[in-house]
């Protein structure tokens, strides 16, 4: 078992941010602090939405409480999505800093939050700039979508040999770890959609089959880098992680498809988050 920090949204209806990490990561077996970065209703795609995005203020104090309590002494793993404001990201690089002081060996999981292709950049601006440009070096592990990956680095991914060639560039600002979700290239099988994990030295590629939803469930990235984070953390091993992931994501898509939801089946599949029945395996990519 892990103490994990988990800073992202909230919503009050729906599974996305922390309502699509904080269940499958205690799932997992982990003890979770989480901060909301936003309140909201529901998620920004069903188009209105009330609620409020926390001050910058405010999640600075949440992090003094929390310290004061003794609370930030044990954290082996922090993991952060949507920011609604680039202050928010240096406050965040600010509390990171301090609890690498107390475990050097604490592992920060970056999901960084942009845009997807089909809605482009809905974050303001200043947000991929930092993600660019203050948090690549102090990333452990990094969880672009592929629209995120090109906006990271400038390439634009439309085969392996280009999302390779991304993630060169993202391991050379520092992040060691890349998972890239949500991959699809023209060089591969259509009906398939792929993750791509890469460090400096290996990568692995890992297909499952392309459910088509009649409208796509937001918040499976955010699931995504929670249970990778959550498996990593776990076992130390990149390929079994990456397996774990996939096949967990996999049923919770096939559920959600199953029961007709717009929001993510995560409860429903909640045994499966912890031992997926269906398993797909990674190639290692040479």
């Amino acid at each position: 078992m892990a103490n994990i920090l988990s800073l992202q949204s909230h919503v009050a209806y729906g599974y996305v941010g922390n309502r699509a990490a904080v269940f499958p990561l205690q799932r997992l077996g982990h003890e979770v602090i989480a901060i909301n970065t936003v309140q909201f209703s529901n998620h920004t795609g069903y188009g209105s939405w009330t609620g409020d995005i926390m001050t910058v203020e405010h999640i600075d104090k949440i992090f003094a409480g929390l310290e004061q309590q003794g609370m930030l002494n044990h954290i082996n793993g922090v993991l952060t999505g949507y920011l609604g404001d680039s202050a928010l990201g240096e406050i965040l690089l600010k509390w990171l800093q301090k609890l690498r002081t107390i475990n050097p060996q604490l592992i920060y999981c970056c999901d960084p939050v942009i845009g997807d292709i089909g809605r482009g950049i809905f974050v303001k601006a200043g947000v991929p700039e930092f993600f660019r440009e203050q948090a690549l070096p102090h990333a452990t592990i990094l969880t672009p979508n592929q629209f995120e990956l090109t906006n990271l680095t400038g390439i634009e991914v439309t085969t392996l040999a280009d999302a390779r060639e991304a993630c060169a560039v993202l391991h050379d600002k520092g992040a060691k770890q890349i998972l890239v979700t949500s991959l699809t290239r023209n060089d591969a099988d259509p009906t398939q959609i792929e993750m791509l994990l890469s460090t400096k030295d290996e990568a692995y590629l890992l297909a499952t089959p392309r459910l088509e939803m009649p409208i796509a469930p937001n918040g499976s990235g955010d699931m995504t880098a929670a249970i990778y984070l959550a498996k990593y953390i776990q076992s130390n091993n990149l390929l079994l992680s990456l397996e774990h992931t996939a096949a967990a994501l996999f049923a919770t898509f096939k559920q959600t498809l199953k029961l007709a939801r717009r929001e993510l089946a995560i409860i429903q599949s909640q045994n499966e988050i912890v031992q997926p029945s269906q398993w797909f395996k990674a190639k290692k990519v040479v």
